[in-house]
């Protein structure tokens, strides 16, 4: 019998199961007597969140210098690889925006030099295994699942597509078909013009951390291009392998050797990660879409890094505000459809501190002054102990969920290695979150927030909103036609 017949008549007798044992458990209960003596949710009382126990990863690195992160999970007889690469949109050149998404895009549909991309469908169907690549902005990606008895088939593939992708015409033609397509369709989703447009803002329109793919560019590339930026960046001393699932240690130290060990070292030269310069201002700015009876919101400006020393402290903060503007905006003045507040801070480059809100144009510059004024109050004065306490249980009560998983796990070591960050970073979340006081919180509101200085965009119907947008300051307008390709 195959495997997928296999899993396919277990799931049916799975399905059954749960099916009879709820309605038995219904036909039980279905009479009882309404209890009066259990008490409220809010009378309930839970145990401090206890030490976690983190699986030791074994970490090596192949002669080639290839480095690896190993956990065995014989929970199920699959094993997993995610492979990061160090890479990225932000090594791209400007007037070839998208290459680096094509190559992540055709490393894998394009096939390799002994095998087609449809072969490679095909193979992996046959024994209900995946195999995919990516290029992000700062790194690129490969991952791997298969069942355990298919490994060397599996891994034979990954490895295939790391070293030997092919390029083939004909799916850098498709990729960027879907690139042109997605350039089409941009400007549909008022939500994805105003993260697109404020990014712009907060880091410049020609920084590698906001700019966008055009017609033009996605027309300047070539097959050449791909194998160029593949040729630099896909090196063993350029990638990190993570490997998690069911398999004895040894044994997978020597099939990845066999897979990779002939695969020989490079000098590779990585640029610098670009810095990002940032000047506070306020400003106040419009993308017009007048086909849509409602205000998209963004507000704020530049945030941090995650080391910096109040990183911790800034979660506390930005959950305390979150609750504040959900709370003022959405449920008490009812003017949000949705609405948040949130302080970024990214890995290698700063993230950006937000305000979200998407409302009723007759209720645009109302909401932009009540969005304002919570992170202005904040700044003024500290946050109440039932603030600070919801705020930490929120972190503390979601922050089991990083390690519910070995992939989570080992995935997380890999890319804290990846970025130069201590390996217990994690782990140090939960004792920085427990120590932080109403005190702290407000040093880095004030030390990290400047309301008096945020940027503003909306995107909507300006005809319609309660105020002009000018009652907040002069406003610039936006153009986000999409530049026509050449004929």
């Amino acid at each position: 019998m195959s495997r997928n017949r296999l899993l396919v008549i277990v799931s049916v007798f799975s399905a059954i199961f749960v099916t009879l044992a709820t309605e038995g458990c219904s036909q039980k209960y279905a009479h009882a007597p309404a209890r009066r003596d259990v008490p409220s949710y809010k009378e309930l009382a839970y145990p401090p969140l206890g030490d976690l126990r983190i699986p030791d990863v074994k970490r090596l690195k192949l002669a080639n210098g290839m480095q690896l992160f190993l956990l065995e999970d014989h929970e199920l007889p699959v094993i997993n690889m995610s492979a990061m690469i160090r890479t990225g949109s932000i090594y791209e050149p400007a007037d070839k925006i998208g290459l680096a998404s094509i190559t992540g895009t055709v490393m894998r549909t394009g096939g390799t030099t002994t095998k087609t991309g449809d072969e490679i469908d095909e193979a992996l169907e046959s024994i209900a295994a995946s195999v995919e690549t990516d290029i992000g902005l700062n790194f690129g990606s490969a991952s791997m699942f298969v069942f355990k008895e298919d490994l060397d088939m599996g891994l034979a593939l990954l490895a295939d597509v790391l070293r030997n992708p092919a390029f083939a015409q004909d799916k850098i033609e498709l990729a960027k078909m879907q690139q042109r397509s997605l350039i089409s369709r941009r400007n549909d989703d008022p939500g994805e013009i105003v993260y697109r447009e404020f990014n712009k803002l907060i880091y410049g329109p020609r920084s590698v951390y906001a700019r966008q793919a055009e017609y033009a560019t996605i027309d300047n590339i070539t097959r050449d291009d791909l194998v160029a930026f593949h040729g630099k960046f896909y090196h063993p001393n350029n990638i990190m392998l993570a490997v998690w699932g069911d398999f004895d240690m040894e044994q997978m130290i020597a099939r990845l050797q066999k897979a990779f060990g002939e695969w020989e070292k490079t000098d590779i030269e990585i640029p610098a990660v670009p810095s990002v310069q940032y000047e506070f201002r306020p400003t106040v700015n419009l993308a017009r879409k007048d086909d849509i009876d409602q205000a998209c919101i963004l507000l704020g400006h530049i945030g941090g890094l995650m080391s910096d020393p109040d990183y911790f402290t800034l979660q506390v903060m930005t959950r305390a505000l979150f609750l504040r503007v959900y709370k003022e905006v959405r449920s008490r003045e009812g003017l949000a459809y949705a609405v948040h507040a949130y302080y970024g801070s990214e890995f290698d480059h700063p993230g950006v501190f937000e305000g979200f809100c998407q409302t009723k144009s007759k209720s645009t510059v109302y909401a932009i002054r009540a969005i304002v004024s919570e992170v202005r109050k904040i700044t003024a004065s500290e946050i109440s102990d039932k603030e600070l306490a919801l705020a930490k249980e929120w972190i503390l009560n979601s922050f089991v969920f990083n390690f519910d998983t070995k992939g989570k796990i080992v995935n997380r070591l890999m890319t804290y290695e990846y970025f130069g960050y201590p390996a217990d970073f994690l782990q140090k979340t939960k004792e920085n979150v427990e120590k932080a006081t109403k005190a702290d919180v407000l040093r880095v509101a004030r030390k990290h927030l400047q309301p008096d200085k945020v940027q503003i965009l909306v995107v909507g119907r300006p005809d319609d909103f309660d105020e002009p947008l000018s009652v907040l300051g002069p406003v610039s307008e936006i153009d986000i036609t999409i530049p026509p390709p050449k004929r």
